[in-house]
């Protein structure tokens, strides 16, 4: 019996570049790179004008300015980005309730139960970038297929093709019928399967593996020796199509954090603390507003030779207290060697669960005999009030109203934010 195509992968058309022009409609046309613009900046987004010169994303922005110094280069706008996001979800949501997020701007979705009120996945398909491209004047790539795996890459092959004349359409929708999945699959370059990443992808090719089809013919046995027993079974399940992951609805968020890299190597430790604490604040915020604490907290460090290394501290109970969390990141960064010079840092809280009593009121967990005897009950009821009160002035004023004394400067408070310098350095 031919299996049913009921995933969709949908995917926006360069969509952080493309909200920026949608905004400003003088861009229209040009090379507009998105991403962080310092001389260690990444690229987020390009146009496709940009791509037609090799731009691509997550490449190096120097990179990028070399390969085509003619682009607009613009810092990026997160909350912006995260606002169209939500608009593109409302969407999905018309026509299935099973949505699994990857980024802001793509998702899974599961269409089986909506054949009777919308018709078949094509049309389904079809409804929806009609409606992206109505709704949020923007427009969206397909795949269709009977699994994830073909479902995302069915929607790569349906994106538009950049080229030195201007984009040229693509096929907007691509469909992988069940019966041709191996055909459609095995031509492609070992890099497009889930755990091939480019020192896997140069392994593999030094044994003359270079596409999926190149890959399924190889024995498992062997396959394991090159890449691992765990990573060898699932990429010879991978490279015969077999993939049966569903649509997760609200995946578990695993950790939560922040990282910063820096314009230049930064050497003082009082300069440090005071980027740790800012991350730390920001952390415990988004933690609260989340309904979750975490038992884990780990700062991150890497140094001018790329070297990183990461120090982390479990605690008995949860926490998601701003002073709290601030307390322990800057005690796990004194741990830390800094002198030869930090280009990156970074604060997160992992082993996450939803606090039950909703207030986020914690016990002191660097001194587990004092809680244990009650000295620190006022003190934590206070934090936790602390906490509520600067959680409502920032609801109402925004994030960068209030905040730690310390992060006070003379260009004002300094408040970490989400998406800050998410691509690097603006300098």
């Amino acid at each position: 019996m031919t299996a049913t195509l009921d995933i969709l992968h949908v995917d926006m058309d360069a969509f952080f570049a493309a909200v920026e022009v949608l905004d400003d409609p003088t861009l229209l046309g040009l090379p507009v790179i998105v991403g962080g613009t310092g001389s260690r900046g990444v690229v987020a987004s390009c146009s496709y004008e940009a791509r037609a010169t090799g731009v691509r994303s997550a490449m190096a922005m120097v990179e990028a300015r070399r390969r085509c110094p003619q682009a607009v280069v613009l810092p990026g706008r997160h909350g912006r980005y995260g606002e169209v996001s939500r608009r593109l979800h409302e969407v999905f949501e018309v026509f299935t309730p099973l949505i699994e997020p990857i980024s802001l701007d793509e998702a899974f979705l599961d269409v089986s139960g909506g054949h009777r009120l919308f018709g078949s996945s094509m049309e389904i398909a079809e409804a929806i970038r009609a409606r992206v491209n109505e709704d949020l004047k923007l427009s969206c790539s397909v795949g269709i297929a009977r699994c994830k795996l073909l479902a995302k890459l069915a929607s790569r092959a349906a994106k538009p093709i950049a080229s030195a004349g201007g984009p040229l359409a693509g096929p907007g929708i691509v469909v992988v019928p069940s019966d041709h999945e191996l055909e459609f699959l095995h031509p492609r370059p070992v890099s497009d399967l889930w755990g091939v990443g480019p020192r896997t992808a140069e392994r593999l090719a030094r044994y003359g593996i270079a596409t999926i089809g190149d890959l399924a013919r190889v024995d498992p046995a062997h396959l394991a020796r090159l890449v691992g027993r765990a990573a060898g079974a699932q990429l010879h399940e991978l490279a015969w199509a077999r993939d049966d992951r569903p649509v997760v609805i609200g995946r578990p968020v695993k950790s939560v954090g922040h990282e910063e890299t820096f314009a230049v190597d930064v050497h003082d430790p009082g300069q440090l603390r005071l980027e740790v604490a800012r991350m730390a604040d920001a952390v415990s915020s988004r933690l609260r507003a989340s309904g979750l604490a975490g038992r884990t907290v780990t700062v991150k460090l890497r140094y001018g030779d790329f070297t990183t290394i990461t120090r982390s501290h479990s605690l008995h109970r949860p926490v998601a207290s701003s002073a709290e969390l601030v307390k322990i990141a800057a005690a796990l960064l004194s741990g830390a060697e800094v002198h030869p010079g930090v280009r990156l840092l970074g604060v997160s809280v992992s082993s996450l669960e939803a606090r039950a009593d909703g207030t986020g009121e914690q016990l002191s967990l660097w001194d587990p005999a004092r809680a244990a005897d009650g000295q620190v009950h006022g003190a934590s009821a206070a934090r936790s009030d602390l906490d509520a009160v600067v959680d409502a002035i920032r609801e109402r004023y925004g994030v960068a109203s209030v905040g730690p004394a310390a992060l006070v400067g003379v260009s004002g408070l300094r408040v970490k934010q989400l998406g800050d310098s998410e691509w690097g350095p603006s300098k």
